[in-house]
C-alpha cells in the first residue's frame, strides 16, 4: 500500500503507498521504492509528500521521501515497527492515522501494493474474507478482507483523489463499487499484473496532480507498451508480455448499477443464455484457484437486446476515464493470451449458483445494487 500525500499552506498534496510484501514479492518492493525515489525528482517537495509503509522480509517501516542536507532524495524514517501482520485492519488504521495526522494535506491519494484476487473470499467458504494483500511472516498466511479495507477507509481516513491497486485482478466492478464513496477515481488491472508492477518513476509525478488518474494509468500502460514483444524473451527484468489497465470515475458507478439493474429486470428471464463465450481474464484452471473474472461489457451484450445494450454501454463508457491493453497479456498459468474484444472491467459469473463462491457473492453490495437476483444468481 503506498500512501501519498500532498500538502502545504497553499496547496498541499500527499500520496501514500502501502506495501504488503512480506511474501514472495519482497524483492520487487525494494525495486519499486527506488523507482518512487526517482519519480519524486520531478515533484515539488515543498508542497508534496510521498509516504510509504513497507513491510517485506524485514521489520516494517513508515518513511517519507525527502531531501537530505546535500539535496539528495532519501528515505526519512517516520516510524519503525516490530514484526506485525500488515493485512490486519488495526495495523493499517494505525499507519494511515499516523501518516494523515502527522502530514495533513489538501489532497490525498492511495496505492495498495501486494498480491490480491479481486472480490473473492479467502478461504472461499467464508463470505467475510474477500482478500487483498498477503502477509506470510512467521510461517503464517494472513490476508485482508475487502470489508476490512472498507472499514479502514471508513475510520476517519480522508477522501482520496484516487485509489490504485498495484495487484492482480482488482479492476472488478464489485470492488470498485465497494470503495466508490471513498475516492474520486479507482485504478487497477482486470487481469494479472506484470511481475515488476507499476513503473513508479513514471507514475509518481502524476500522483501529485489532482484529477490525473487517466495520466497515471496511461504512464503505467505506455511503459509496458514500449517494451512489448508479445512475450518474447520475457523475464521480470525484461517484461515483454504487455499489460492492461483501467481507471474509472467512481461517481458514475451508482448510475451504472441502476441501469444494469433496470435493464436486467426487463430482460427475458425465461431464457438466460450460456455465458461460455464471454471473455475470462482468469486463466487459472480450477485446481489452480480459478475464480472467473469475466468481461462485464461482453456479459451484458449477451444478456440484453441490441437497443438495451446500446443504452447500457453509453453509461458503462461514461464511467471509464482510461482503458488500454496490449494485444496480448501474460499469465503465469497460461503464458501469453489474446486480449481481443476486451473492455477493461470484470464481472463475476457463477459456474454454479449453489457454489460457495456464489453464496459469498450474494453478500456483495454490487450484487444487490445491480439487481443480479434477476439473473437467478
Amino acid at each position: 500500500l503506498h500512501l501519498l500525500s500532498r500538502r502545504q499552506r497553499q496547496m498541499c498534496i500527499r500520496d501514500s503507498v502501502y506495501i504488503v510484501a512480506d511474501n514472495n514479492l519482497s524483492s520487487f518492493a525494494k525495486e519499486d521504492v527506488e523507482e518512487m525515489i526517482a519519480g519524486m525528482e520531478s515533484v515539488d517537495l515543498s508542497s508534496s509528500n510521498l509516504l510509504v509503509y513497507q513491510d517485506d522480509k524485514v521489520a516494517p517501516v513508515l518513511f517519507r521521501i525527502s531531501k537530505n542536507k546535500k539535496g539528495r532524495l532519501e528515505k526519512e524514517i517516520i516510524k519503525e515497527y516490530a514484526e506485525q501482520v500488515s493485512t490486519k485492519a488495526s495495523v493499517m488504521k494505525e499507519v494511515m492515522h499516523r501518516a494523515f495526522y502527522e502530514y495533513p494535506a489538501d489532497s490525498y491519494g492511495l496505492v495498495y501494493w501486494s498480491h490480491a484476487d479481486g472480490w473473492i473470499p479467502y478461504p472461499v467458504p467464508s463470505a467475510s474474507t474477500r482478500w487483498i494483500g498477503q502477509d506470510t511472516g512467521e510461517g503464517q498466511d494472513n490476508r485482508m478482507n475487502i470489508s476490512d479495507f472498507v472499514d479502514v477507509l471508513d475510520d476517519g481516513v480522508p477522501h482520496f483523489d484516487f485509489i490504485m491497486f498495484d495487484a492482480c485482478f482488482m479492476m472488478s466492478v464489485e470492488v470498485a463499487y465497494e470503495v466508490r464513496n471513498y475516492t474520486d477515481y479507482y485504478i487497477g488491472s482486470p487481469t494479472e499484473n506484470p511481475g515488476p508492477g507499476a513503473p513508479y518513476d513514471k507514475v509518481v509525478p502524476y500522483m501529485f496532480k489532482p484529477g490525473a488518474a487517466a495520466q497515471m494509468a496511461e504512464a503505467y500502460f505506455n511503459h509496458y507498451k514500449d517494451n512489448y514483444k508479445a512475450g518474447e524473451g520475457i523475464s521480470n527484468a525484461n517484461w515483454t508480455g504487455g499489460t492492461s489497465i483501467c481507471a474509472v470515475r467512481t461517481d458514475a458507478l451508482d448510475d451504472l448499477a441502476d441501469v444494469t439493474g433496470q435493464l436486467l429486470e426487463r430482460a427475458d428471464n425465461e431464457s438466460v443464455p450460456s455465458f461460455n463465450t464471454v471473455f475470462d481474464y482468469d486463466k487459472r484452471d480450477m485446481e489452480e484457484g480459478h475464480v472467473g473474472y469475466y468481461d462485464f461489457s461482453q456479459m451484458m451484450e449477451m444478456r440484453l437486446d441490441a437497443d438495451a445494450y446500446v443504452a447500457w454501454k453509453n453509461v458503462f463508457d461514461a464511467s471509464i476515464v482510461y482503458w488500454n491493453t496490449t494485444d496480448k497479456n501474460y499469465s503465469m498459468f497460461k503464458r501469453m493470451f489474446s486480449m481481443e474484444g476486451t473492455n477493461g472491467i470484470t464481472h463475476y459469473i457463477p459456474l454454479s449458483v449453489d457454489s460457495k463462491a456464489a453464496e459469498a457473492y450474494r453478500s456483495m453490495a454490487w450484487y444487490k445494487a445491480a439487481g443480479l437476483e434477476n439473473m437467478g444468481w
